[in-house]
């Protein structure tokens, strides 16, 4: 019998986020022979987002368009996604760790009476090679369970960006299926979001990025980040901060890294002036390769991290930067 494996896509500013590509990696992989992957695109003026997707290998993109859906509103969305879900009756719906795929997993679960695993940051077969076993680490990061998928129930999965390969898009074959689905505002709707005003603008996605540069309390002031800033620009690296560095006024909230803020997992993570407290590792500590910057040579941070460097940051980064200059330019 065939099934349906369904990948919530997500957009900012008509621009595909890179999870969704993991996302769509990670249902190619746990797919069946027979199964068939959809992937549901929502928001407002999606056809080129839908041309975009349909190069890639899945069978259907379901585009629900309309202007009322252009800002992420959980209620709409949940309204524009239920009588989907229900004609489809998917045996697994994917959606990226991000704030928009936490938000929506619990009420996508609840619709389909599904079980849910978040956070999975890696997906393999059991011994039989038959069902999908999902890898997410708990207590903070301390400890990782491997969860394996009851075979009689939908499911629905949360994936970490940055831990899966994305999806390459297809040789040849025939492009997916775009079908587009109606979306009527319900008056039943109790918020409308209207406009989104952004407090950063940062160049690169945090949550996304290969590379972020964080700041802790070492910072000392909000003037304490433009040497930070100065060698992100340089390497096209993401800021990211502590929540100490938050806490004290120096940035915003929305660059807090750690388990009460965003979750990383970028190939490099530079922590300057963070000592390393385990709220903070918790948001961190699966980067590929961590790097170190702290004045203490006792700091907890060193104990995580695969170089360490024991300095002043205000000496260390503009060095830092310095040298990336040079070696960039001398690539060029």
């Amino acid at each position: 019998m065939s099934r349906t494996i369904v990948v919530i896509a997500e957009q900012r500013g008509g621009q595909l986020r890179q999870v969704t590509l993991e996302t769509l990696r990670a249902a190619q992989w746990i797919r069946s022979e027979g199964d068939a992957v959809s992937v549901v695109a929502i928001g407002s003026n999606l056809t080129k987002l839908g041309n975009a997707l349909a190069t890639y290998d899945c069978d259907r993109i379901y585009l629900i368009d309309h202007a009322d859906l252009e800002h992420y509103n959980p209620e709409a969305y949940y309204q524009a996604l239920s009588p989907l879900l229900g004609e489809l009756s998917p045996c697994a719906v994917l959606l990226g760790h991000t704030s928009i795929g936490r938000d929506l997993a619990p009420m996508i679960a609840a619709r389909l009476q599904a079980g849910q695993i978040s956070d999975v940051i890696a997906i393999d077969r059991g011994d039989d090679g038959m069902l999908p076993r999902f890898v997410r680490p708990i207590y903070a990061g301390k400890a990782f369970e491997t969860i394996e998928a009851a075979s009689d129930g939908p499911l629905v999965v949360t994936l970490r960006p940055n831990n899966v390969q994305p999806a390459a898009p297809r040789e040849e074959g025939p492009a997916a299926q775009i079908v587009s689905v109606p979306y009527t505002p319900s008056a039943s709707l109790r918020t409308m979001v209207r406009d989104v005003v952004r407090k950063t603008s940062g160049k690169v996605d945090l949550t996304e990025a290969k590379i972020v540069v964080s700041g802790g309390r070492g910072v000392k002031s909000a003037e304490g980040f433009r040497p930070l800033e100065e060698l992100a620009d340089v390497i096209g690296a993401a800021v990211g901060a502590s929540r100490g560095a938050c806490d004290a006024g120096y940035c915003d909230y929305a660059l807090q890294i750690g388990q009460t803020g965003k979750v990383v997992t970028p190939e490099v993570y530079i922590a300057c002036g963070i000592s390393g407290a385990i709220q903070h590792l918790a948001g961190m500590s699966q980067s590929r390769i961590i790097i170190a910057i702290n004045k203490d040579p006792d700091a907890p941070i060193f104990q995580i991290a695969d170089y360490g460097i024991v300095g002043d940051l205000f000496e260390v980064v503009p060095l830092l930067t310095a040298e990336f200059k040079k070696a960039l330019a001398d690539g060029a």
